[in-house]
């Protein structure tokens, strides 16, 4: 029975394995990003002339909620690789990037949740600025309340992260 155990648990051990193929998934999607911001980028220069200011600003926040998204996938692998494969070995200079590192669940959820509310945000603005665009204003409340939900979701988690750090540092005096 122990040499049964001991199999299950290498099995389980080793199946953390079976996240790489969706971080290589998501390198990937990575890559998509920088091409549609390349292709965004193209379009906006070759457009310059003829754009307005306010298509100009909407293109280039535009993007910048490509970055932040990219940004937002490039922290989800990190902290996958990092929370389910392995550490992550320090290059030869010995400096990893302080924020893509060592980050636990409370801090990734905080980190996703938080960049979710940004894209959102910027993707309000985007649609606030072309207004003029769209004949129902009515999406707008849904627009900007949107992110709202996604802050006070934030604000949430982290009263009750708070909470929680405050509930193991008094079990750990006890």
């Amino acid at each position: 029975m122990r040499r049964f155990e001991r199999g299950f648990q290498a099995a389980i051990y080793y199946s953390r394995w079976l996240i790489a193929p969706f971080l290589v998934g998501l390198i990937c999607c990575v890559v998509l990003l920088i091409y549609r911001f390349f292709a965004d980028f193209y379009d906006a220069a070759a457009t310059l002339q003829s754009s307005t200011w306010h298509e100009l600003v909407v293109t280039v926040l535009n993007l910048v909620d490509v970055t932040l998204t990219a940004n937002l996938v490039l922290i989800v692998i990190f902290a996958g690789y990092e929370n389910f494969v392995q550490r992550l070995e320090p290059p030869r200079d010995g400096k990893l990037p302080e924020g893509l590192t060592g980050v636990d669940f409370n801090e990734l959820k905080q980190k996703l949740l938080g960049s979710v509310a940004v894209i959102a945000a910027v993707d309000a603005l985007a649609w606030y600025l072309d207004l003029e665009k769209y004949p129902d204003t009515s999406k707008l409340i849904w627009a900007i309340g949107f992110p709202v939900v996604l802050v006070l979701a934030l604000l949430m988690l982290a009263v009750a992260d708070w909470f929680g750090r405050q509930n193991s540092t008094v079990r750990d005096r006890g």
